[in-house]
C-alpha cells in the first residue's frame, strides 16, 4: 500500500511501553519470577518510578489512577487494557509455574501466529491485572 505521506522518522524500535497496573507489587513479582525480567528503579522528575527489564526493553510501571504525564487522553482508571507479546524460550512446563492468579488462557496449547519478523509458535497466559501476555 502507497504511503500518502513523508514520515518524519526513518527508523523505527521499541524502546519502552507502559503498563498501568493495580497493584505495583504483584506485577513486578510476576514478570520478575515467571517471566524473568529485572526490576529496577529509577528517578523522574523527583519520583521514584518502577520498570522491568527484558534485554535491552523496558516496561515502565504507572499505578492505575496515579499516572504520570504524558498519558492517553481516554486512559482508564483501570489496568486490564492491555496484551502484548514477549518473546521467550521457556524453560519449564507452565503447568509448574505458573502462578494462581495467572490463569493460563490457553494452558500449555501453543497456537501459532504471526509476529513482527518471523511465525512465532504462542502460550497465552495472564499477569497479575488480568493483561493477556503471548
Amino acid at each position: 500500500m502507497p504511503t500518502m505521506f513523508t514520515p518524519v522518522a526513518k527508523e523505527l524500535s521499541l524502546d519502552h511501553l507502559v503498563l498501568t497496573v493495580k497493584d505495583p507489587d504483584a506485577s513486578i513479582a510476576f514478570y520478575q519470577h515467571f517471566l524473568g525480567a529485572e526490576h529496577t528503579v529509577f528517578t523522574s522528575k523527583g519520583t521514584e518510578r518502577h520498570a522491568l527489564l527484558f534485554g535491552n526493553q523496558k516496561i515502565n510501571l504507572h499505578v492505575s489512577g496515579s499516572e504520570f504525564e504524558p498519558k492517553a487522553r481516554t486512559a482508564q482508571s483501570a489496568p486490564r487494557i492491555c496484551a502484548f507479546s514477549l518473546k521467550t524460550m521457556w524453560r519449564r512446563s507452565l503447568q509448574n509455574r505458573s502462578p494462581p492468579e495467572s490463569r493460563c488462557l490457553r494452558a500449555e496449547k501453543v497456537v501459532h501466529r504471526t509476529g513482527a519478523q518471523s511465525k512465532l509458535r504462542s502460550v497465552y497466559i495472564r499477569d497479575a491485572d488480568g493483561n493477556p501476555i503471548e
